[in-house]
């Protein structure tokens, strides 16, 4: 199998985790949905757990990268890297997929490594950070994951006017920084 057939192949594990919430991403599943052979996919990954932490690597990577192009390319401030989350974890890019591979993760320190090497620089929240501050910055990343849970299951999602609605109000907790 080609190199070239790796990104293939880690896009047919995001559809499939969308699909099914993550609860049906196997090998066979995978390969399947790429549409090459089982040993095929196993040239790239030989196991049911390495192709789990490539594909959290693959949807974590995508969703730093939507929160870089939000940014211009800069680092930010702390105040506009979580401007970048909130807007890029309500986006719907791939929402499903990645909630389903954040949430298989929980109970897998490899997968939440995973998820930390991508995310861990853009949620740090410098040390000093007034309480009051801090408590609006966590205050809206959790507010923007429990929004991206919504409409990833589907359960409880607002609208389309509601999710815009919601948005805007947890960028406005975030506000512009500074002293308290």
């Amino acid at each position: 199998m080609r190199e070239s057939q790796r990104p293939q192949i880690l896009e047919a594990g995001l559809r499939v985790a969308a699909r099914n919430q993550g609860a049906a991403i196997t090998l066979d599943a995978v390969a399947s949905e790429a549409g090459v052979t089982k040993p095929g996919l196993m040239y790239h990954f030989p196991s049911r757990d390495a192709l789990m932490v490539a594909l959290v690597e693959y949807a974590a990577c995508q969703l730093e990268r939507r929160m870089a192009a939000l940014l211009g390319g800069s680092d930010g401030t702390v105040e506009e890297r979580y401007r970048s989350y909130v807007q890029a974890a309500a986006d719907g890019q791939n929402m499903r997929a990645e909630w389903a591979l954040w949430f298989h993760s929980s109970c897998r320190a490899e997968l939440q490594e995973a998820w930390s090497r991508h995310l861990d620089r853009w949620l740090v929240i410098p040390e000093g950070t007034p309480p009051a501050r801090r408590a609006r910055l966590l205050t809206a990343r959790l507010a923007a994951d429990g929004l991206w849970a919504a409409q990833a299951s589907g359960v409880g999602a607002p609208g389309k006017a509601d999710a815009a609605a919601i948005v805007a109000h947890i960028l406005g907790l975030i506000g512009e920084g500074g002293a308290e």
